[in-house]
């Protein structure tokens, strides 16, 4: 199975992704993660692609995906989980990854950015802010 974990920079996409991998075990891919497969990037995207489609039956595969670009690698079969958490989460999470500081163009940034999945089609919707992941990964166990 393929599940693609999706959300804003800092919505929690990292700690759910841990916890299916904990819970069904899973191979668990980020971002451009699959620019290594291969020297070129078109190769290695076909790699990745055809890798994806084998495991949509086959082997857990989970691709956390941050950037809109991305979700047109994902199967048509794979399932799609939305994590979402409130811009003031975000920018606290965020600010704790820079140390403590959140210069004023990157709080821009994540506002203008805050909200670009929401209108997309998903399988499940997780709130990365309160939701109890593990409690999810046995309803998706289940779900399977």
């Amino acid at each position: 199975m393929v599940y693609g974990i999706i959300g804003e920079n800092c919505s929690g996409k990292s700690t759910l992704a841990e916890e299916i991998k904990k819970t069904i075990g899973a191979e668990i891919i980020t971002g451009k993660d699959y620019l290594r497969m291969a020297k070129s990037e078109s190769e290695a995207e076909m790699l990745f692609r055809k890798k994806l489609e084998n495991a949509v039956n086959g082997e857990n595969i989970i691709y956390v995906i941050s950037e809109s670009e991305h979700l047109k690698l994902l199967p048509k079969d794979a399932l799609r989980v939305l994590v979402s958490a409130d811009i003031d989460t975000i920018k606290e999470r965020f600010k704790a990854r820079m140390h403590g500081n959140l210069p004023a163009p990157v709080a821009q940034m994540l506002e203008k950015k805050h909200g670009i999945f929401d209108t997309g089609t998903y399988d499940y919707r997780f709130d990365g802010a309160h939701g109890d992941a593990a409690a999810f990964c046995e309803m998706l166990k289940k779900g399977r």
